[in-house]
């Protein structure tokens, strides 16, 4: 991961964007660069991953245009072999592609674009300044406005805390443009606006594809997805909770791969459900293992400090990231890896447990459609933050655009659990070629913060519960309006993020929960333990 941020005013004050710029140099140790454009601040700090040397250090500059981008550009050597002959590059780095097809295209260029990113453009030609984030939003970018109404960007909402009275986070698939200065300082305030280049969720015509070729080509895309993610100069590893998804990622990158391939595993200390998995899957694909035990004293002392570096109060997000930051917390400190491939974004894709109570194939696609476009405040929120804030970049085969909008196509009938079991499509489509075994292939859905152990999150809601009285649940609650917390639990959260990003709570959708229209599906607990088709997927 790297950090990126710009404020897009002459007016910003270098000391003022310094004081929250370094909040996320976590992100980027290798290297740290501020430049200043003439009309605005534009910084970037370098996790070195492609084209190590200091070549590959951004801002890159073009003539009097500069860009900073947080991304991974899959496929750029066939783009930079179009622009050489008009461009002359200076490193290996993917990134250093952007401002000559900026150049080129100008905004159309996003939709070229196979990629993972965050950037920000300032051209200086126009003195416009243009920021733009991949559809899924697997690389975070957030966005406010200062006093005088100049528009700031940053990686994370915590770089704007103080220099805005709201954050937002920027909309996945969209650009943004600002007006030409023409001389004027007020057309650097409010005066630009976003347009949409990708829908990613959305879907104009249904793929009909019969259930063969559907599963067919759900295998090619994912292999593809996965084996586009392997290329790095730095060091990569693997996140192995056990589960279908991580699984799958694994023992494709282990075809892949000439050596056995670095896999981690997470769980609780006294009742991990996931570890004995994860290692019966690396056994099967021969990877270089390692587990990691959490104990109850780490998970609640480390509680604040993930809900910190998260940014959010949501309950699932903040339970399934206590595994996940620990366990990259030790492979930054045991090890030399620096990208990650997780299994992130499967579930919205092909269903989770309580999509089989979908009363319908319109219900279903409704709901994947508006939780794909929800992902990057939570799932892929919380896959960059455990990772980033370890200095480790993260990588989401998942999330591949030609994989997600062939997904997305298929027709719903077709991903409704008629089966008899979840992700149907998924586990037939690697059902052949030997690449896990039949028991972990077919395993029931456990979700992830639940599977490091069901102890971990009965301790968080014993400890949330021991904090509040309930009287002072009842009225401490009501003081929110948006996502009113509905247990001790979500009041406890909610406390400790507004004490970080005072007033913000606007920046999460709401709580990432079952569709309560659903029945079966109105509880006040996100995990999945609690819905009656749970089943086995707990041992």
């Amino acid at each position: 991961m790297c950090s990126i941020m710009g404020y897009c005013s002459p007016d910003a004050s270098l000391d003022t964007f310094q004081k929250g710029f370094e909040k996320t140099v976590s992100r980027g140790p290798d290297d740290s660069r501020i430049v200043d454009t003439g009309n605005g601040l534009l910084g970037f700090h370098r996790l070195a991953i492609m084209g190590l040397t200091p070549a590959g250090m951004q801002p890159f500059q073009l003539g009097k245009s500069y860009v900073v981008c947080n991304g991974e550009i899959y496929g750029f050597e066939k783009l930079k072999k179009e622009l050489s002959d008009r461009y002359s590059f200076e490193s290996d780095s993917d990134c250093e592609i952007l401002l000559p097809l900026y150049q080129e295209y100008g905004t159309e260029m996003f939709s070229m674009l196979d990629a993972e990113f965050a950037c920000i453009i300032y051209d200086g030609d126009t003195g416009e300044f243009i920021a733009a984030r991949d559809p899924i939003g697997i690389r975070p970018l957030y966005y406010g406005y200062d006093k005088k109404g100049a528009i700031i960007f940053a990686s994370e909402a915590k770089n704007l805390v103080g220099l805005t009275d709201r954050i937002m986070p920027f909309p996945p698939g969209h650009y943004y443009k600002s007006l030409p200065p023409d001389g004027r300082m007020e057309t650097y305030y409010k005066g630009g606006s976003f347009h949409c280049y990708c829908d990613i969720a959305g879907t104009e015509n249904i793929c009909h594809d019969d259930l063969e070729t559907v599963c067919r080509n759900i295998h090619d895309k994912l292999v593809s997805g996965v084996e586009k993610r392997l290329v790095a100069d730095a060091k990569v590893g693997f996140l192995l909770s056990g589960g279908l998804d991580s699984s799958l990622v694994c023992a494709i990158a282990a075809k892949k791969s000439k050596e056995p391939i670095k896999t981690f595993a997470i769980g609780m200390s006294e009742d991990a459900i996931d570890l004995k998995y994860a290692k019966q899957v690396a056994d099967y694909i021969g990877s270089d293992h390692k587990e990691i035990y959490m104990t109850p004293k780490e998970v609640l002392e480390s509680l604040e400090t993930v809900i910190e570096l998260l940014g959010t109060y949501d309950i699932t997000t903040i339970r399934a990231s206590m595994g996940m930051y620990l366990v990259c917390k030790a492979i930054h400190q045991q090890t030399d890896i620096r990208v990650l491939l997780t299994g992130e974004i499967s579930d919205e894709l092909f269903g989770y447990k309580y999509t089989d109570f979908a009363p319908d194939a319109a219900a279903f696609q409704k709901e994947a459609e508006k939780r794909i476009r929800e992902l990057h405040m939570y799932d892929v929120l919380r896959a960059d933050r455990c990772i980033s804030v370890n200095s480790l970049e993260a990588r989401v085969p998942f999330g591949d655009l030609d994989f997600v909008r062939y997904v997305m196509s298929v027709d719903p009938e077709l991903k409704l659990n008629r089966y008899g079991k979840g992700k149907y499509l998924l586990r037939h489509a690697f059902e052949k070629g030997g690449y896990l075994p039949e028991e972990i292939l077919w395993r029931e859905k456990a979700a992830f913060s639940d599977a490091v152990g069901h102890s971990m999150v009965d301790y968080l809601k014993e400890y949330a519960e021991n904090t509040y009285t309930d009287e002072a649940f009842e009225n401490l609650r009501l003081k929110y309006t948006h996502a009113r917390p509905f247990t001790k639990e979500s009041l406890l959260y909610r406390e400790i993020f507004e004490k970080y990003y005072p007033g913000q709570g606007e920046m999460i959708a709401d709580f990432w929960m079952p569709n309560r229209e659903w029945e079966g599906c109105n509880v006040d607990d996100p995990s999945a333990r609690v819905l009656s088709n749970y089943g086995d997927s707990g041992k």
